[in-house]
Order: C-alpha cells, then structure tokens, then sequence
C-alpha cells in the first residue's frame, strides 16, 4: 500500500495530513540527550593521571609540603596533591614515576598508612563534581601485566579419594570387617577388594547413605570400584576456581592497584589483568603466596594467649594453640538455615570429626573463633604472615565431623565465610602458564593508532556523505558526529564498561553501520523522487519506508553482539560492548536525530490535501 492511502474521511470531509512535524517536546529530549551524552565523553579528551591514594588509619595526616618535598627530592614531579578527611591523593605528572613514588612512601610514612597505586581523572574540577569521569582503559591501551592461571584440579580429587579411603577404613574397623583392601586408581577412583558379601553390602549402604557424592562404577564379585558422581565433579571444580578467584582478589590487593580485573577463563583457568603494573616479579611474588585456616578456643587470661583483630578491626584474645586446621576441612558451602537465617555447613575429616568431637564436648556454651591467615613474600623475598578473626561462633552442642556455623550475617556474607574456610582446607596448585607485559609507551601507541584509525574512517565517511548526497549528507555528517558522542558517553557512563583495542575496532564498525542507516533511508528518498513526489513526501515516505529494513538489520546484528559480550571474554567482550551499543546509538542518530533535523531545514511547507 501506499504511504498516502492511509488518510481517512470523517463527516465528508478531507482531513489533513502534517508532513515532517516532530512536537516540540520531542526536540527538547533529542537536544538534552546529546547534551548530557557530550558532558559525558568530555572527561575523556583530558584522560587520567597516575595518581597515589593514602588511606590514613591514625588521626594524623602528614603535611602537604613534606609529601612533596619528599617526592620532589627523589626526582618524582608532583602535580597536586588533594588532602580529605582521612584520604590523602598524591598526583603525578608520569606514570612510570608511580611505583617508585609507592615504595619512597611506604618507607617514610606510618606502616598503618594504605597506599594503593590509582588514575584520577583530568578533567576540570566542575566536571569532577557532577560525578563525571574518563571512559576506563583495558589492559592492551594503558599498559601493564597480564597472567593466565591453570588451576591443577588433579590434587584436589586426590585428597578427596585419600580422605574417602581413611573413612571407609574407620566404618569397615566399625562395623568388625577386617581384610579390606582400598586402593587408588590414577583416575583417583577407589577399587576395593571385599572379604565377603557382607562386606559388600556394608559397602553399598555406606555410599548410599554416608557419601552419596560418591558413585559405584563397576562391580564384579567381590571387586568394586567407586568414582566421584560427574554433577559432584563439575561441583567441586566450581567451588575451587571460586575459592582460588576469592583468594587472587585478596592477594591483588597486596599490590594496591584498584583496577585489577581477576575473571575465570574457561573450565579451570583464572585471568588476571593488573593495568598500570611494569613489574611482574612482585606481582608473581603475591599470587604465589599461600593461605591456611585454624579454629581456636577464646582466652580471658594473657597467658598462653594472643591478640587477633577481627574483620571490624577489634581485637580478639584467642589461645595460641588452635583445636584444629584447616586441613581437616572436606567441605564449606553456603545455606539457609530454618529460621531463614544464612549458615555455613562445615564437613570435616575422621582425625578432625574426633578433636571436634572432644573439643565442644566439654565446650558447651563457649564461644569459638576461625581465624584465617595468609602468607605472602615481601620484596627482599622474606615471607610475611596476615591473620585476622573472621567468625566467632557460640558452641552450641557437641560437635561431630558435620555441623554448621550460625551468625556469619546475611548470605552473601555467608558465602564468603563459605569460600574463606574451603581456601584453607582445598588444595589446588595454580601455575602461570602465559605473562604478558604490556609497557606503558606501547599502551599509548595502541591508543594513538587505533584513534588514528578511527579519525580516518570518520573523515572518509564524511568526505562521501557530502559529496554524494549533498545537503542530505551534511545532515547524516551531523548524525553521525552526534552518535560518536554519545557512544562515547554512554560508554563513560557505564560502571564497568572498559574501552580495549578491539573495542575502538567496534568503533570504527559503528561509524559505517551509523552511515548504512542514512544510505537506506536518503536511497528510499530518491526512489520517490524519481515517482514525482515531492521533496516533503518523498522524505516523509522514505523513512517510513526504511523503517523497517534498518530494525531488521541491526536486530540481527545485536543479537551477535549480545551473544559475543556473554560468551566472550576481555577484548571480545571489549568489541561486543562498542559493537552493541554503537547499534543502538547508530539507530537512535540515523532516524530520530536525522529525521529532526531535516523536519527543521526541509519540512516547513509539508501541508497537503490528500484525497482518496
């Protein structure tokens, strides 16, 4: 049908149709949203500088001019330094003076003193106050280390084989069965060899009842061999990648960087980015660092005691001598209890069911503690030891080798209890088995040629939108410069949105998908001039003609996108992100902002008597 066989006919009469008219209302929130969208990407143009953050734990700051003083005569320029309640930022004029400037502080101001490296925006101050940053930098433009970690799963399945094998050993002692051979296979399945069919059915109902986690392969006479269930197995190599990922986060922020990113890649392998970082060796000496886990008894008396602070900061007197490791920990996970409150179920050994056992015996109505430390390597290669109190529970009645930990807060308070206590208790080597340095000065040339490359695209295209559709292609020019400025606020914008090389690669794509919207809708233009219309009606026609056509394209485009942003990882999702939102700002400038601007210059005049 026609685009001017849909007037209707009302009391005999013709009614009119206005061409080309946007209410005032809608130019408002089309000027507005480019507006907001340009005070959005203009922290961007000023970029960051590296900058020093001190959090201050004692009621006394150091003074401005010492800070500086202190620097400046280590040959580290200062660009300003900002001072605010208990926080002290120290800004830098050049990032490779950054790590140096950390280690002259860390030996001239209390050890209490947190110093964590930061980028602080340079945009004007009035920017700053509105909440308005720089769009954040991946790795490959701001330089630094990369690390891909395996997780070796292979001996966490070997100490659940060994601990499976010491507990049948006790339930078949138990049970008066004698002549029982356990053996493990290198698959770290169980092969057992029964004396006699009773002992076969013992068996049966043991791993029926006691470990369910656990599954009966094969079967020939007196021969059985077990394995772990594929969904416990696929269980446990979650719950370990999760706890080395909970670890990695803590141990990163050793190095006080506050953009590290640490994402699993693939089944058991962990990714760590650390921009702004050029020294790999102290970055390695902290993710190699190790962890252990102890429940001890609370103390009123200083002898045979020590002081512990708790998450909170408060101190804790505990006795030096823990009830139990936590070696002895099988499993910690996370529930609901009955009342609807959060709990940790905690699943211990045989050696350590028995000190439990005897401990909370005679320990009834006493409270006690779980406390965490974590060893990590110091820059001269000594190694330094952190402990810290994070649960104290009430005992409550005897415990056995399974009980719960009630009082831990809310779930995800919980869950992270859970994956504290399996970091002392599951052991999974992790080895490095690819390093990337990126330096600083490759970063920047990363930038600058691929918004070289990105400058040359967006003059080329504006060059042949001029030339060949004329004063149509100035107002597809202004489009599309105003959908540059918005994909770049929006991408300012968006927490966690991070620009990386192949993201301006995303951008250079947009700038042609931005133009492929005005190509369809001005080609539909002159299809209807060359009918006879009008310039008003061929406009009017020829959007709404393309309309559909444009949905239809970029639908099916940002359904890739959406696609590679959930199963990719860094770069892809980096180019996903540009690639998907440069779609919808591409549709958003191509129609609206295109349409609004040709309704001001070409549809004044746009009234016409339609007759059917």
């Amino acid at each position: 049908m026609d685009c001017y066989q849909m007037t209707k006919i009302t009391n005999s009469k013709v009614q009119r149709k206005r061409l080309n008219h946007y209410a005032g209302w809608k130019y408002v929130v089309l000027i507005c949203t480019v507006l907001i969208m340009l005070l959005s990407a203009i922290p961007t143009i000023y970029g960051e500088d590296p900058a020093l953050q001190i959090n201050h734990k004692q009621d006394q700051q150091p003074a401005l001019h010492v800070l500086k003083q202190t620097l400046e005569g280590s040959n580290i320029a200062v660009k300003r330094i900002d001072q605010d309640m208990d926080k002290t930022t120290i800004v830098l004029t050049d990032l490779s003076t950054q790590t140096r400037a950390k280690a002259i502080l860390e030996a001239t101001l209390p050890a209490d003193d947190d110093i964590t490296l930061a980028l602080v925006s340079a945009a004007p101050s009035w920017l700053q106050s509105m909440g308005l940053k720089p769009i954040k930098l991946g790795l490959d433009l701001r330089g630094g280390v990369q690390f891909l970690l395996d997780v070796d799963m292979e001996p966490v399945f070997n100490i659940r084989a060994q601990q499976l094998v010491d507990n049948l050993r006790t339930d078949f002692r138990e049970e008066g069965f004698r002549g029982v051979r356990i053996s493990i296979n290198h698959n770290n399945s169980l092969q057992l060899n029964l004396p006699t069919d009773e002992a076969k059915v013992t068996l049966l109902k043991l791993m029926h009842n006691n470990y369910p986690q656990w599954k009966v392969t094969q079967s020939s006479g007196l021969l059985v061999e077990v394995g772990i269930a594929q969904t416990e197995k696929t269980d446990i190599i979650n719950l370990t990648v999760q706890q080395n990922l909970q670890t990695m986060r803590s141990r990163i922020a050793e190095l006080g960087i506050t953009e590290a990113m640490v994402q699993r890649q693939g089944e058991h392998r962990i990714r760590i980015e650390l921009p702004g970082v050029q020294d790999p060796a102290t970055a390695k000496n902290v993710i190699g660092a190790t962890a252990s886990l102890a429940f001890h008894e609370l103390e009123t008396v200083r002898s045979g005691s020590m002081l512990v602070n708790n998450n909170d900061g408060i101190p804790i007197r505990i006795a030096r001598d823990a009830i139990l490791g936590g070696e002895h920990i099988i499993d910690a996970r996370a529930s609901v209890g009955e009342i609807g409150a959060a709990e940790v179920n905690i699943t211990l050994d045989n050696a350590g069911g028995k000190k439990m056992s005897s401990f909370t015996k005679h320990n009834i109505g006493k409270p006690m503690a779980t406390l965490y430390s974590e060893y990590s390597r110091n820059a001269d290669g000594s190694t330094k030891k952190t402990s810290n109190i994070i649960s104290v529970a009430t005992i409550q009645a005897q415990l056995g080798s399974q009980f719960r930990i009630t009082g831990a807060g809310n779930m995800a308070d919980a869950q992270e209890l859970a994956l504290l206590l399996r970091a002392g208790s599951l052991t999974a080597p992790v080895t490095i088995v690819e390093e990337r340095t990126i330096g600083p000065s490759l970063g920047a040339d990363n930038i600058q040629n691929g918004f070289s490359a990105l400058a040359l695209g967006l003059g080329l295209t504006l060059v042949f939108m001029a030339l060949w559709y004329r004063r149509l292609g100035w107002v597809a020019n202004i489009a599309l410069i105003a959908n540059i400025i918005i994909l770049f606020g929006l991408l300012a914008l968006i927490p966690g949105a991070v620009l990386t090389l192949p993201g301006i690669a995303g951008l250079v794509l947009t700038v042609g998908m931005a133009v492929d919207t005005n190509v369809l809708v001005f080609e539909r233009i002159r299809d209807k001039l060359r009918e006879g219309r009008s310039f008003a009606q061929a406009i009017d026609c020829g959007f709404d003609s393309a309309f559909a056509t444009i949905l239809d394209a970029n639908i099916t485009t940002l359904i890739i996108a959406v696609v590679l942003y959930s199963v990719g990882r860094g770069p892809v999702q980096g180019f996903a992100l540009t690639l998907g939102l440069g779609i919808l700002t591409s549709m958003f400038t191509g129609i609206l902002v295109s349409r609004a601007l040709i309704n001001k210059l070409w549809g004044r005049d746009t009234r016409h008597d339609l007759k059917v």
